[in-house]
């Protein structure tokens, strides 16, 4: 079983990413995991036809990251909101289907493309609320370690 998150990006830096980093070292304790970036793409001037036309090059790039036999989950305020437990269980099933990959895709600061949510298997939501593109991603790898921990029955999720 592999995790991968793929999303735009560059490089990362500062505390949000240290934290990225303790919850992917615990991962892969017990997990192979994998993040692949993708060009973001640029925006000098906002407008309704440049934000759509960024959102569709960054769709096109997520998508060509994803294997065919990817399981791919969204990551979209649209998503279904779960608790800790419902997506260690989700997780589990998944594996148990025979899953290799579960990838999920974290979209950039305009969100997820039309054809990534279409191509999705399922959509995770983290809230409402709009977050901070690393912020996402230390949530999104905290709770992957912590769906582990409530599986295997260890006391971090207490």
């Amino acid at each position: 079983m592999i995790y991968r998150l793929i999303h735009p990006g560059r490089g990362f830096h500062g505390p949000l990413n240290e934290a990225s980093r303790v919850y992917l070292e615990r991962l892969t304790r017990h997990i192979k995991v994998d993040e692949r970036l993708v060009r973001p793409e640029r925006v000098h001037k906002e407008g309704p036809s440049v934000v759509k036309t960024a959102i569709s090059r960054e769709g096109q790039r997520i998508l060509a990251a994803v294997e065919p036999s990817d399981l791919l989950v969204a990551l979209d305020k649209s998503g279904k909101t779960k608790t800790s437990e419902a997506l260690a269980q989700k997780l589990s099933r998944w594996q148990g289907d025979g899953h290799r990959v579960i990838a999920f895709a974290l979209g950039g600061p305009f969100g997820l493309c039309p054809s990534v949510l279409k191509r999705a298997d399922a959509s995770l939501s983290f809230g409402p609320m709009t977050l901070p593109h690393d912020l996402a991603r230390v949530l999104i790898w905290e709770q992957l370690y912590r769906a582990g921990t409530i599986t295997r029955g260890e006391p971090y999720h207490k």
